[in-house]
């Protein structure tokens, strides 16, 4: 079993165990899985809201526009419409650039065909194909969330690493995010907790703090 308690400890111990850097670091969870056979297509593609956060994702919004109008006033990160979407498609360098800007993206369901001829190449193989906006939602709501989301991703490995936080965030607020993860996570596993071998925390620059043990039983 693995408590709130023992992933706040796991977070003071990974702060402890980095040296001060010029940047903030991130605090990461890694998750060891085990009795999976990647072989057969294992993938995990989740996006998860923290209850906690001190660094908002980067959201770019796709769409034109009274939704590209909202979004501008709500004060997206980014916003652009299909002449920008064009441009980017033109050229993949700066496509790239652009792309590893952003956590995530939204788009109006109406640009939805266009992003995927220009940018669905580079977006797809990244895990950051757009989500489709309604015309008639709230585009504010939507950043809103999307702003406290992180991607926990893998595709045929025994492993997965996702960042939970900072190390300016307090412990038990890093405890509390990595056990919304590690509770997604289970849920996409075949038998559950079962196929867990073992939780790490780590900062940047920083060495895995392990768990004790192997986790065996709800978390707690």
């Amino acid at each position: 079993m693995i408590t709130d308690a023992q992933l706040a400890e796991m977070a003071k111990e990974a702060k402890a165990a980095t040296k001060e850097r010029k940047f903030k670091q991130s605090v990461e969870l890694i998750v060891t899985f085990k009795d999976i056979d990647v072989k057969k297509g294992f993938a995990i593609n989740e996006v998860v809201q923290l209850p906690k956060t001190s660094s908002p994702a980067v959201v770019c919004i796709i769409a034109t526009g009274d939704m590209n109008q909202k979004a501008k006033a709500a004060k997206a990160d980014t916003v652009i419409g299909t002449e920008e979407l064009q441009k980017y498609g033109a050229d993949k360098r700066e496509s790239r650039k652009f792309i590893n800007k952003h956590d995530f993206f939204l788009a109006d369901t109406k640009v939805m065909p266009e992003v995927g001829k220009t940018l669905g190449q580079l977006l797809g193989p990244r895990g950051k194909m757009p989500t489709p906006v309604p015309f008639d939602a709230s585009i504010e709501a939507f950043i809103e969330r999307f702003r406290t989301c992180i991607k926990v991703r893998t595709r045929a490995s025994l492993s997965i690493s996702s960042k939970i936080g900072d190390i300016s965030m307090d412990d038990a607020d890093l405890a509390i995010n990595a056990h919304t993860v590690l509770s997604a996570i289970e849920k996409k596993l075949p038998n559950g907790e079962r196929n867990m071998k073992k939780v790490l925390m780590k900062t940047t620059m920083g060495k895995p703090i392990k768990q004790a043990q192997e986790v065996k039983k709800k978390y707690a």
